[in-house]
This record gives C-alpha cells, structure tokens and sequence, in this order.
C-alpha cells in the first residue's frame, strides 16, 4: 500500500541535519569501494524517520545495530558461498557499532564488510573456471547440497572449494544431460563465471548504500525499505506505468546494449528502431558529445537514453541482422511521455456453461494497483490510473454482453491504497471500503464517496498466494458486502501502509540526490474490523493451495506486525452468500474430479513440493538421466492425453526441458524464439476458467440475495401488446 507524504514534523527536524556538512570521506583505493559524501547525510535522514515516524518506531541501539548486521550478512552472502568463518568472526566487531556508523555518517565499516565480499566472489569464480580444465567423473557417488540457507559458514578455503567444486560439476552435468558437447560446456561455463565476475565489479557506492540501508529499515519491519536514485525512477515508472523516454525496452547481450522491445507508436517505433538492434553511443540533444555505452551497465545506459519530454537523444545503432563491425547508423529521437501497456489492464471473454447454459464471463486482468501520482497531482485530466483502466473495460464489456465478470488479481502484490478505495467503488454505490489506523491508534476509513456502480452484474475475485495488499483490500471490501464470491487461494497477508518520501525534500538543498524511503506508517483493516495482516483473506470457494503459509506470505517475517482486530466500520452488506457457499463447493468438486487441466494443475503441484522437500541433487549420471527421463515420461504422457480429449494446440511445439543456460546465455535470437514458443503453448487457464464457471453457476442458482449482490442479471419483462 503506498502514500505519498511528508510529514512536516520529519521536514522540521532534517533540514537542519541536512544543512551540516558531512563527513569527508579519503578517496577510495582504486580497488576498493568508498562511502561518498553524501551517503552519510542520507543515512541520518533515514534514521530520522525510521526512528520517529515509522509505525514501529524503534530507537536505533545497539540492539537494533545486532539485528541490522545479521540483515545485512544475510544480503551479502545467503548461501554462504563466498565468505570463510574466519571473515565473519572479523566483522563481528561491527555487529554493535552499525547504529553508531549511522548516526555518526562514518559507514566505513558496512563498505569494508561489502569489499572483503567482492574480494571473495573474485577468489571463488577464478577457481569455478580452474576447475574446468581438469573435468569431472559422474559415476561418483556424490550429492550436491544446493540449499545452504541453515548451514555453518565454510571454516577454510579448502572447504569451499570442495562446495564449489560439486556447484560447477552440476552445471556441467545440466548441460551435459541437454547434449552439449564438453568443449562447448568448457567455453560456456567460463563465460558464465567470468560474467558474474564482471558484474560484480560493476558494482558502484550507490549499490552497496542501497544495500547497506535496506538492511536498516528491514530489520524494522518487512515492507520498509531505501530506494537510491536510480532504484526510485524505476519506481515511479512502475507506479505510474509511464515514462519520459523513447518507449524502448532494453536488455544487456555479453557488453552491448540491444533493444528488446518497442513500445507500438513510440519515439522509437517511429524513429525505425528493431527488436534486437545494438546501442553503441548515446548523445543529448543536437550538439552534445556521443558516449560510448559499450560495456556499460545496463542501468547507466537507460539513464543516458531515458530524459525530459521534448529533449532529443541521439543514438549510434547497428541493425540487427548487420555485423557487430558494421559502421553504426546515427539517429536523432524526440523524447515523448510513453505509456506502458505490459502491466496495465486487460480484458477477455471466457464462454462456460451454467446448468445446461452458455454463458458469457468477462474477465479482467489487474496486475497491480498502478496510478500515476505525479501526473494526478499536477492536474492532468488524463492521468493514468488502474481504476480508470478497469472501469472502460467494465463498460466495453457491458457493451459485449458478457453475463459476469472475474476480476484476476493472482499475482496482483498491491500498489495505491487509493486505487484500491476507487477500484472497490466501481462495485459498490458509496460506502467504507478500509480502515487505516496510525501509529497513534487514530482510525481513518477510506470511503467510496461516488454514487452508482459502473458494474452491478454478477462479479467473482480471482486470488492465491501471492495477491497481497491492495489486492487484499479490495477483495476483502468486495466479501464483507457481500457484493460478489472471492475464489482462489487465501491470500499473502500484508495488511500495512506504506508512505514514500523523497529523502531531497528533506536536505533543504536543490539538486541533492538522495533517493527515497519507503516506510511503514499505518495498519489497515477491513470494514468488518478483522484485519489481512499475516492471516490474509480466506476465499469463499478455496482452490488447493500452491504456495504454503510457511513458505510464503507476510507470516515468513519474524518481524512482522501482528494480526489484531479494531471495531467494524458503520456499513451495510448487499447480501448473505453464504447459503450460496455449499452447492457451489458440491458442484465445485464434482466438476474437478473429472476436470483434465485442472487435475493436470493439482499434479504440478504435487510435483512442486515434491521437488521443494529435497535439498540436494545428485551428481551421478545415471540418476540424473533416470529422473530426466522420468520427467519427459510424464510431459509425453500428459501431452498424449490433451491430444486424446482434443485439448492439444496443432501449431504449439512440444516443450522442451532443462538446457542447462542461464537468461543471459540464450542469446537475443533464442529467447525472442523462447518467448514465441510459450506463446504459441500457452496453456487453458484451468483456474480462470473454473472460476468463470463457478461464478455461471451462482448466476444458475439464483435467489432475492443474489439479485441483491448482483449475481443474477435482472430480468427484463417482454414487451406488451396493447
């Protein structure tokens, strides 16, 4: 859930902070990485509201400085795979003056903690590509332990290079078992090695920072955490789904940038540019000097390109199907404001059938809870919003004459606590839809002020695992009214508000870069006074469960807020669904059992955890070709039954296993060809579509609360003869 304040209070005490002079750090050895000037006055601002604003304020100790050390450990290193015993014990002595590098600005100790990592990364990936000259037996009897979460740090180097010796030996045999030749294995996994080598070396002040800092505030709370600059555009883009760039998608390929995609009717869509052509040098605007970007970071890259609206970027492109020697093609681009369209709103028709009936299930599909902020808060009448997104599709869909709607926000992990609010009123004529409460234990209800619904109809809310927040409000508001059926999976529980302020408002300097925080400041609550937090919200038709609460959602965290309860908001449900609840089910369960994809579903999981309670892999030949072997058993004989009951795609190609690559080895051409392929093969949504059938036979069953909810259409009387 996010806000955007800044409590004038936090203003008041951090200008004067911001006015002192920071600490001057020496320049860095050449080898080494430094804290830079500012970073120190950051810090403070960070403490400053983290230990006074946050809704668990808590007061930064040393008690606190334990916690923060093991965090930030953890960051550095959770498969302790590079660092030795004895360079933990030598950091010890941090553990209780973390708090005093903060408050002091000197954060020379959480630098040196994060070079002695690169330093051992460096050790670790010039042995991985030693250990290729000299091969492997794989008849060995002998097991490669990958999950190294719990274990002791490795007391030698000795000891770590037995580890490392069995991970590159399970590379090897990955790409051994998909038919690559050993030569072939050599030459990839040295590249392999030698790129992660490279990319930690790319690794700036601002990333061990970031780092630094996100260790602080999760050791408060689980959804606080720091974004440096370039971590904060790439928020805002996200919220907003909107940039001022050239609408263009860009990857890395080995040291060159190369377009991955473009946005359709963009600057770059007109300008000519190709998915796959290769950016060797960016200018600004008609005059400015040309930058070689070759081997650059990515994220440097897009900064150059990325600028403000009307500004020219110039680019010097060699074409994809030109040699990488070719002399490159100089273009000038106007920069626009680009709409993003991957994550925004989206709509479909499902035809199921009810009692012997054909109906017509809208579905929308809300990835996240996206609103421009800065556009809304400048006036602009045509701000992008995912309120706004979903409600022409509702109408659209009116239009089409679907019979109902399921709302998809599986996967959906939140985003504005106002698109929720507004999300809900499209559903609902007026009313409460969340209780916010402060750290003061003030509470604030968030209401839906316009009256009408711009969708009365039959409606459902698609959720699992890991639809969180925002997701969780509206599906929640959507419950207690009794205004629809909420099917899926309970949901992933976080039930807090966040606000995000920029750390430059508060340095009282123009042009400083400071980044932004993003920190806890309430508790939200359903309008009944339960709360989502770690217990989520339980669907009314429970799907199986794919994701356990063990493994994932907001109860993981030691340090999560507790579920607590507050008295119900004033509010008046439409209906009571729940004598709706039983036959639904009893139909629900007749309908699986003889349901090929969704039973094709449950398998999938079942394999799931059957691979997530194994802890090793073995490193013998025959036993990795078996259970390969037993794998594509399974995927023929699956295949062989969709042809059987006609579920089979003729043009989808058979899916292929593990290749042993990692993304950024398959090359441009391949992972395009990739992405085509899952195109081409995507599979019946099993649970959207029994959702949507679900929801048909709520329409089927119908009675006076149902007409309430507006799960049954009104009926319309026929005309009259006079």
């Amino acid at each position: 859930m996010i806000r955007r304040t800044v409590p004038a209070l936090l203003i008041a005490l951090l200008v004067a902070v911001g006015a002192a002079a920071a600490r001057q750090a020496a320049p860095p050895p050449a080898s080494t990485l430094a804290p830079l000037p500012e970073q120190g006055k950051t810090a403070v601002f960070a403490m400053y509201t983290l230990s006074r604003v946050h809704y668990r304020a808590l007061p930064l100790d040393d008690e606190l400085s334990s916690t923060i050390f093991d965090s930030y450990l953890k960051s550095l290193d959770s498969d302790r795979l590079f660092l030795l015993q004895a360079d933990v014990e030598e950091f010890e002595r941090h553990r209780y003056r973390l708090d005093d590098a903060i408050r002091n600005q000197a954060l020379d100790a959480p630098f040196a903690m994060f070079n002695r990592y690169i330093e051992r990364v460096g050790e670790r990936t010039a042995h991985a590509r030693a250990l290729l000259r000299e091969g492997f037996d794989f008849e060995v009897e002998e097991r490669y332990d990958y999950d190294r979460t719990d274990v002791a740090w490795a007391a030698s180097a000795e000891e770590l290079d037995e580890i490392w010796r069995k991970r590159v030996k399970n590379d090897w045999l990955r790409l051994r078992l998909a038919g690559k030749r050993a030569p072939d294995i050599v030459d990839t996994l040295d590249k392999r090695y030698q790129r992660y080598a490279d990319r930690i070396a790319e690794i700036d002040s601002e990333d061990v920072f970031q780092t630094f800092i996100n260790a602080y505030a999760g050791a408060i709370e689980p959804h606080t955490s720091y974004l440096a600059p370039r971590s904060a555009d790439a928020f805002e883009i996200q919220m907003s789904l909107s940039l001022e760039g050239i609408g263009a998608v860009l990857q890395r390929d080995d040291e060159y940038t190369l377009i991955r995609s473009v946005v359709p009717g963009g600057p770059a869509d007109r300008a000519g540019l190709k998915p796959g052509d290769r950016i060797m040098a960016v200018g600004q605007d008609g005059e400015g000097p040309m930058v070689d970007v070759i081997g650059w970071r990515l994220d440097d890259t897009v900064a150059l390109i990325r600028g403000p609206k009307d500004s020219t970027v110039r680019l010097d492109v060699v074409p994809v199907q030109a040699s990488i020697d070719t002399r490159p093609t100089r273009m000038a681009i106007v920069r626009q404001r680009v709409k993003l369209e991957e994550q925004a709103a989206k709509k479909r028709v499902i035809e199921v059938d009810g009692d012997g009936v054909g109906r017509r299930i809208g579905v929308i599909e809300l990835a996240t809870f996206y609103q421009d902020f800065e556009a809304r808060r400048r006036g602009e009448p045509d701000y992008r919003s995912a309120t706004r997104d979903v409600a022409k599709l509702l109408a659209e869909l009116r239009e089409e004459g679907v019979d109902g709607v399921v709302l998809d926000l599986r996967n959906n992990g939140g985003g504005s606590l106002d698109e929720a609010t507004e999300l809900t009123g499209l559903f609902i004529d007026q009313g409460p839809v969340v209780q916010v409460r402060n750290a003061q234990g003030r509470v604030d209800v968030n209401r839906d002020r316009r009256p009408g619904r711009a969708w009365d109809g039959p409606l459902a809310v698609l959720v699992n695992r890991v639809s969180a927040s925002a997701s969780e409000i509206f599906a929640a508001a959507i419950q207690d009214y009794g205004r629809g059926l909420v099917i899926g999976e309970p949901t992933y529980g976080k039930g807090t508000v966040q606000n995000l302020i920029s750390l430059d408002q508060l340095s009282g300097r123009d042009g400083a870069r400071h980044g932004q925080l993003k920190f806890t400041t309430a508790q939200f609550f359903r309008i009944n006074g339960g709360s989502t937090q770690v217990k989520g919200v339980t669907p009314d038709i429970q799907f199986p469960v794919s994701l356990d609460a063990e493994d994932y959602g907001e109860g993981t965290y030691d340090n999560a807020l507790p579920w607590m309860q507050i008295d119900a908001a004033k509010y008046q449900a439409v209906a009571d669904l729940s004598p709706l609840l039983a036959p639904l089910q009893a139909r629900h369960r007749i309908r699986i059992a003889e349901d090929e994809e969704f039973r094709f579903w449950q398998e999938d999981i079942a394999e799931y955890r059957r691979q997530r309670e194994e802890r090793s892999v073995s490193l013998v030949e025959r036993e990795r070709r078996a259970e390969r072997d037993r794998q594509e058993a399974r995927r023929r004989a699956r295949e062989a039954r969709r042809a059987e009951l006609g579920l089979a795609d003729a043009d989808a190609e058979p899916a292929r296993g593990d290749d042993g690559l990692q993304a950024d080895e398959r090359g441009f051409a391949e992972s395009v060809a990739a992405e085509e392929r899952a195109r081409r093969n995507n599979r019946p949504d099993a649970l959207l579509v029994e959702a949507s059938r679900i929801l048909a036979d709520a329409i089927a069953l119908g009675n006076e609360d149902l007409r309430l909810a507006g799960l049954v259409p009104p009926r319309v009387e026929p005309a009259q003869a006079d």
